[in-house]
């Protein structure tokens, strides 16, 4: 799709609002700004197939035994470890081939479950609910942001919490230098409006836990029915 054939607004893949104008633009691909919901969005004629998403992220060098990424991770397993209940039922979304958070949040005393469309994908562990499910630096991938947070959050229990890992935007001109939008992989970016949104539109408690996470709680009286096709429709 060239530029003169792509139109000045774009449907929000998240909230649904019609008119998501141009946010920023660079030589590969557009990028447009829900005004209500805040999220920044890549056009689905811009996402890659399942082919070369998948080779892009066989060219990550994530490693169990690799301190660093063990250092990155810890940014979210500690919120989680000092809000769950030792010996907590959780999963894991968006695990990778080296799923180091579940092992680190095992460590911390959980039992954990991971899931990953390439890497993990038995979509089974998804007819559950968990005490605490996680995903780290997952929600950026997703394609259908309102279908894939809602069987995020149907994974739930009451009472239960779901931990976000990802980037936050921070203004245009910032945004324009940002080295995240440069994984062709990376689709959907969100900022604190987007997900006091999220929390709002399915009555989840938020908290800002750090630069780049954030923490949802579901009410312990909330007990509305997993999504029905969460195996036949696995997250994206």
């Amino acid at each position: 799709m060239t530029s003169s054939h792509h139109p000045a607004t774009q449907a929000c893949p998240l909230c649904g609002a019609p008119d998501a104008p141009l946010f920023h633009r660079d030589p590969r691909r557009p990028y447009h700004r829900c005004p209500a919901c805040a999220l920044v969005f890549v056009p689905a004629a811009w996402h890659l197939d399942a082919a070369a998403e998948k080779a892009q992220y066989d060219l990550h060098e994530n490693a169990l035994d690799d301190p660093g990424y063990r250092r990155f991770l810890s940014r979210i397993a500690a919120p989680v470890l000092a809000r769950a209940r030792p010996g907590s039922r959780g999963i894991d979304v968006g695990c990778g081939p080296a799923p180091l958070l579940a092992r680190m949040l095992e460590e911390g005393g959980l039992a954990m479950r991971v899931y990953d469309p390439y890497f993990a994908p038995d979509a089974a562990v998804l007819e559950a609910r968990y005490a605490v499910v996680t995903a780290s630096e997952v929600v950026e991938h997703f394609r259908r942001p309102a279908e894939d947070f809602a069987r995020l959050v149907a994974l739930v229990q009451p009472g239960g919490l779901l931990a976000v890992m990802t980037k936050r935007v921070r203004d245009p001109a910032a945004f324009a230098r940002w080295h995240y939008i440069l994984d062709p992989t990376h689709v959907a970016f969100y900022d604190e409006h987007t997900f006091r949104w999220l929390a709002a539109h399915h009555g989840l408690t938020l908290d800002i836990a750090g630069d780049d996470v954030v923490v949802f709680t579901r009410p312990a009286d909330d007990n509305a029915p997993m999504i029905p096709d969460a195996r036949e429709r696995p997250l994206s």
